[in-house]
């Protein structure tokens, strides 16, 4: 956004930041978020890179398209452990995963 446009805006009122602040986060809480979205990306990219469909990879896991879909966009409603869980599955390794992680908490 363009600095006067910012100006302005503050003019009249509005308040910029970002989303932790927003929503009143926590540094732990942040950080999770940024982690499991990190990882989320690693399997939407594995698989995207196996040439898998969502489906494909419910049935390796044992679980729902909807499910793997949900993984991929980082519901809240995951968990980091199936996450991970799912793309060891895939073939990612630990030194992947710990990359994502560092990703994560560089970001």
């Amino acid at each position: 956004m363009k600095e006067s446009k910012r100006r302005r805006l503050e003019a009249q009122g509005w308040r910029f930041g970002s989303a932790k602040d927003f929503l009143g986060l926590t540094d732990e809480e942040a950080e999770y978020i940024e982690l499991q979205l990190s990882l989320a990306a690693l399997l939407r990219k594995r698989r995207e890179s196996l040439g898998y469909t969502q489906t494909e990879v419910a049935d390796l896991i044992g679980s729902s398209q909807s499910r793997v879909a949900k993984m991929e966009a980082g519901d809240p409603s995951v968990s980091v452990d199936l996450l991970i869980r799912t793309l060891l599955a895939l073939g990612v390794n630990r030194k992947q995963v710990g990359r994502a992680i560092g990703a994560a908490a560089s970001a």
